[in-house]
């Protein structure tokens, strides 16, 4: 089944105007037997309460049932269990627990959807697609304002984009190019199966949950349309200067060698979210004076230094080379440097009972995955301190064990001889 998708990709690369009108006979027993292999049987459970061993125990006969309701359209998915978790900002974002068997077909329907558009998508795109992720995009962002003509930027954000998304569009363009009348009912069925919270169902009018296997191709598929081809197509060949853009999930960032042009893209992009009822989020969407000129500029207008922006958990500053060229450096975010610190002082303090071993082990866990995200090029003194941060919790919370002090911190450090901690150090070159 892999390998018919990859068909399809390859089709649709060759051919990126051609019309799939029938793609519903590859959901196969086949293919959910093999999105349930690879599904993470660890995460959080939906309405039904059914976890993957759970499946697993009659799973010939639980394909056979599925596939025969979903070949006779009696598939009816269960609502989403809503839950939230928290944001940078101390708001909290929705997210939607499927069935486990709602999650295999999403699973699916995603594998389908992807094999479609996926070949389609600007090369601007760079959330929730294969060999690309977060640095990449920072990589691209990059080499647009060091070695392109950039002078301004627009970061904007895109208010509750996964929620605001219009079912009717969401259809709509996916039928461009996938008009298979089957995958659009199973599609629909997807979105609108509701959601539950604290016992009571609730219908989804828009949007596509967070949690949803199929929501990130949906996702980009609305984006292609909505901003990144139109900006490749319609806007871009109507600027005298050089412009890019860069685009993660719902956050975009927009390079511009003029002024002007920037200032027509925000309107632009305004007018043009407007008929995909997307709207921009006012507090997070700003045009700032940014690149290679902006220091000597806003010096010779008294404007002070060069302002930041924020962009995928990093804040982004003018600066200069050990050799004195014009670089762009970049920092862990002030919000998510608190967010970290506090989850990761809260583990320790809620898990102080454990043994050492295991605390230190879990502690490593979470020092590695922070460095193999945070740990870019120019970002040493910002995982530096969430090392030494870390330790410091380590130290308060091991103490408070029990009554009596249990360590000192030459203690401390004596055990960590024994266990010892991971050290930050740079894994990511953004010249890479």
């Amino acid at each position: 089944m892999r390998t018919e998708l990859e068909r399809i990709s390859e089709l649709v690369a060759q051919n990126p105007k051609m019309v799939f009108t029938s793609l519903y006979h590859l959901i196969t027993i086949d293919l959910l037997r093999q999105c349930h292999q690879e599904m993470n049987g660890r995460k959080a459970v939906g309405v039904d309460s059914v976890t993957k061993d759970t499946y697993e125990a009659q799973l010939e006969e639980n394909l056979s049932d599925l596939v025969a309701r979903l070949k006779g359209k009696q598939y009816r998915p269960q609502p989403s269990l809503r839950v939230y978790i928290p944001k940078a900002n101390g708001k909290k974002r929705p997210l939607g627990i499927a069935a486990y068997e709602d999650k295999l077909v999403q699973d699916a329907l995603s594998r389908v959807l992807s094999a479609v558009f996926e070949p389609r998508f600007q090369k601007s795109m760079h959330g929730f697609r294969p060999n690309r992720n977060c640095h990449t995009a920072l990589h691209e962002l990059n080499e647009l304002i060091e070695r392109g003509k950039t002078n301004y930027i627009v970061d904007a954000d895109i208010k509750g984009y996964f929620n605001a998304m219009e079912h009717r569009i969401i259809l709509d363009l996916v039928k461009f190019r996938l008009a298979d009348p089957n995958i659009l009912w199973l599609l629909k069925k997807t979105l609108t199966a509701g959601v539950q919270e604290e016992g009571k169902w609730r219908a989804t009018t828009r949007g596509s949950e967070q949690g949803n296997l199929a929501s990130p191709i949906i996702a980009n598929i609305y984006m292609h349309y909505a901003l990144a081809l139109w900006f490749d197509k319609r806007f871009k060949p109507t600027c005298r200067g050089e412009c890019g853009l860069v685009v993660y999930a719902d956050d975009f960032v927009a390079t511009f060698q003029h002024k002007e042009e920037a200032e027509r893209f925000l309107q632009a992009v305004k007018e043009r979210f407007k008929d995909y009822g997307l709207e921009l989020e006012p507090e997070k969407t700003r045009l700032i004076e940014f690149g290679r000129y902006a220091r000597e500029n806003r010096k010779k207008k008294g404007q002070g230094r060069p302002e930041t922006f924020d962009f995928l958990g990093f804040t982004h500053y003018c600066s200069k080379s050990q050799k004195g060229s014009f670089r762009v450096k970049r920092k862990t975010s002030r919000k998510k440097m608190k967010m970290r610190l506090t989850e990761m002082n809260e583990w320790i303090r809620t898990n102080r009972h454990l043994p050492v071993r295991t605390i230190i082990a879990e502690t490593n866990a979470k020092l590695r995955g922070h460095y193999q995200y945070y740990g870019i090029t120019d970002n040493s003194k910002s995982i530096k301190t969430y090392y030494y941060r870390t330790l410091k919790a380590l130290f308060k919370w091991l103490n408070r064990r029990s009554q009596k002090r249990s360590y000192t911190w030459e203690g401390l450090n004596d055990l960590l001889k024994v266990f010892p901690l991971i050290q930050p150090r740079i894994r990511v070159s953004i010249y890479g």
